[in-house]
């Protein structure tokens, strides 16, 4: 008999957790909630829901806090529930480790639809051993441990400091994608950074160095005018 899916909701408004409870329950999931983010961990751990839902704006402890103090313990995905034009909140996310968002207010049933993506892209992640979930990230032959902080090229081993690292862990997991220098900034220093700080131009140029002795991979990181930053998979 196959297990029941259930669900955790943490947010702080009682009357969307009610809403989403109901309208959940009436699609077959078990829905748990936590009225705040204090007992993520705990919670996770004693009832092993199969997703959570995540308020990023909660008095107290946030929920980018929660979800940061949450990864090192279990990969169970994560939806994040933001505000509307919040980029900041949700590209930080995302590179905390969300496997999706949801801008506020919504329609529960396109939350239920991005329910059933997330778990079914768990689902086969987990079956064909997804690289970013056994703590790496790969793109275009460049492998980026998580858990020795460090880069590895062919069988090459490449030393990274913690800013180096974290710069790098926020354009590779977004590669494609043009970051902002708020972005990048905010996913190094967190929410205390001065936004005139040209910092982080010093530590893009120490990685574009770290690369430039590999011609295959020494234009990885591309300078987008007006915007900011990004990682080139795939030239």
């Amino acid at each position: 008999m196959e297990k029941q899916l259930s669900v955790l909701i943490i947010d702080d408004d009682s009357k969307l957790r009610d809403l989403l409870t109901q309208y959940l329950e009436g699609y077959g999931f078990k829905v748990l909630t936590l009225p705040s983010g204090e007992k993520t961990v705990e919670t996770v751990k004693s009832e092993n829901p199969s997703l959570v839902i995540l308020d990023i704006m909660m008095p107290g402890k946030d929920g980018l806090e929660v979800l940061k103090e949450l990864r090192p313990h279990s990969n169970i995905p994560v939806i994040m529930l933001t505000a509307k034009g919040e980029d900041t909140d949700r590209i930080v996310g995302l590179e905390l480790g969300a496997d999706d968002y949801m801008p506020k207010p919504f329609n529960p049933r396109e939350l239920l639809a991005r329910i059933k993506a997330v778990l079914r892209r768990a689902k086969d992640s987990e079956r064909n051993g997804d690289t970013k979930s056994s703590g790496i990230i790969k793109v275009a032959g460049l492998i980026l441990n998580i858990a020795y902080q460090r880069l590895e090229i062919g069988d090459e081993q490449l030393e990274l400091s913690s800013t180096e690292f974290k710069l790098l862990h926020a354009l590779m997991g977004n590669h494609g994608t043009p970051l902002t220098r708020d972005d990048l900034m905010t996913s190094v220093w967190g929410k205390d950074f001065n936004a005139f700080d040209r910092s982080i131009d010093v530590h893009i140029s120490k990685l574009r160095a770290l690369l430039k002795p590999y011609p295959e991979h020494e234009s990885r990181i591309k300078t987008v005018w007006g915007t900011g930053y990004m990682f080139v998979g795939e030239k």
